[in-house]
């Protein structure tokens, strides 16, 4: 397995279904953000002020409930708790769907922040599996500014020191630091494009934004 694909909450379900289509029979492993479900718990913290440890565990779990309706959406997809199990599923010619709550209760590797979310944990995951990790969001990468904004530009390479700077992006604030911390790349591509995120699996020219470890 070469390749970690975490799948954005914000292409559930129309966009997240389809890509999923289209990556059914590669040799990668799919991660689901928490999309709206974890939004909503972000609300709820913000009005209610949970603890960082409970806001932090629940936003795992809508990752699960995410991976599972995903999973549910797509013949040739299942779900899975373990990464042993997710090589098996892969050998038996499906794609496998990863719920990582469990790994990330018994390993707690992460800070309890709203600053780490899907993104870090994917790349997480992707570390202890030693695969790349592309993250499918609903924008083509990374931009200079806010890509709603008709100035801004796409950035095709950025060191991960240098999107420090930038605040919020594509990808959650925890990531860059990570991505140095463990010297790694990480790929921002378009989910709403299936080819391109094919394309870039087979390395192949398309659009996306690559973030350096330095």
């Amino acid at each position: 397995m070469e390749w970690i694909v975490k799948i954005g909450g914000s292409l559930f379900p129309h966009h997240a279904k389809e890509l999923l289509e289209n990556l059914l029979g590669e040799d990668i492993m799919i991660i689901a953000g928490g999309g709206e479900f974890a939004n909503k718990i972000r609300e709820y913290d913000h009005e209610l002020g949970f603890s960082d440890t409970a806001s932090h565990e629940a936003a795992i779990l809508s990752m699960d409930i995410m991976g599972i309706l995903l999973a549910d959406l797509v013949k040739g997809a299942e779900v899975t708790q373990t990464i042993k199990e997710a090589k098996k599923i892969i050998k038996d010619g499906k794609i496998p769907v990863l719920l990582p709550s469990r790994i990330l209760h018994y390993l707690d590797p992460l800070k309890h922040s709203w600053q780490v979310t899907s993104d870090s944990i994917a790349f997480y995951i992707s570390k202890l599996m030693h695969t790349k990790l592309l993250i499918a969001t609903d924008v083509d990468g990374i931009y200079t500014i806010d890509p709603t904004n008709s100035e801004a530009k796409l950035i095709n390479e950025i060191s991960a020191k240098k999107l420090l700077t930038f605040g919020e992006t594509a990808v959650d604030e925890e990531l860059p630091k990570l991505l140095l911390k463990y010297k790694s790349d990480c790929y921002v591509a378009n989910g709403k494009h299936p080819q391109r995120i094919l394309s870039l699996i087979k390395s192949t020219d398309t659009i996306y934004t690559r973030i350096r470890g330095d």
